[in-house]
């Protein structure tokens, strides 16, 4: 499938990615190599490298997505979680806008909020409406409430580790 990514003010984004599962309510995607330009980080710490495997959840009305995060030596780091807008899928094509707001539930449980500055500019721009932006907040606090508590990722983001992916495509591959 291809995800058409726009970033605010007006920045799009396209990936390509493979389909592991899709049970109506959860697909489950994967990225073996994420271009990225530099190392995504949380604070001080590196929780993407360039190159690096990403298993993603994306989930049907839902306000955010979720990836496994990994280095490129396949270490987990944790979960991330993407605030956007409801993603829109037609077919192997789909579209969602970021709407800057990211969650990050790490290997140690630490939990974070990331780029609030980003939301508050995009909102001081007039690239984020005040409804969506509150929405944006709304969906990230209770992420973050649930991390929390350890009722964040749900269950079945835990059970599509890195090895799962790959022996899903190993699995697909072997089959054509």
């Amino acid at each position: 499938m291809e995800i058409e990514y726009r970033r605010l003010p007006a920045r799009e984004q396209r990936f390509r990615q493979r389909v592991l599962a899709d049970d109506g309510e959860c697909v489950v995607t994967f990225l073996e190599s994420a271009e990225l330009p530099k190392p995504v980080t949380a604070g001080t710490r590196v929780i993407l490298e360039p190159v690096a495997p990403v298993v993603w959840f994306t989930f049907r009305g839902v306000w955010h997505d979720i990836g496994r995060f990994h280095l490129r030596d396949g270490t987990f780091t944790g979960f991330y979680a993407n605030v956007l807008t409801p993603v829109e899928m037609e077919g192997d094509r789909w579209r969602t806008t970021d709407l800057c707001l990211d969650v990050w539930l790490g290997a140690d449980g630490g939990v974070q909020l990331l780029d609030e500055d980003e939301l508050a500019e995009a909102e001081r721009h007039g690239w984020a409406t005040a409804e969506t932006a509150a929405r944006a907040r709304t969906e990230a606090a209770d992420l973050v409430a649930r991390a929390r508590q350890g009722r964040w990722p749900p269950a079945p983001i835990h059970e599509w580790t890195l090895e799962r992916a790959r022996a899903a495509i190993h699995t697909a591959e072997g089959i054509r």
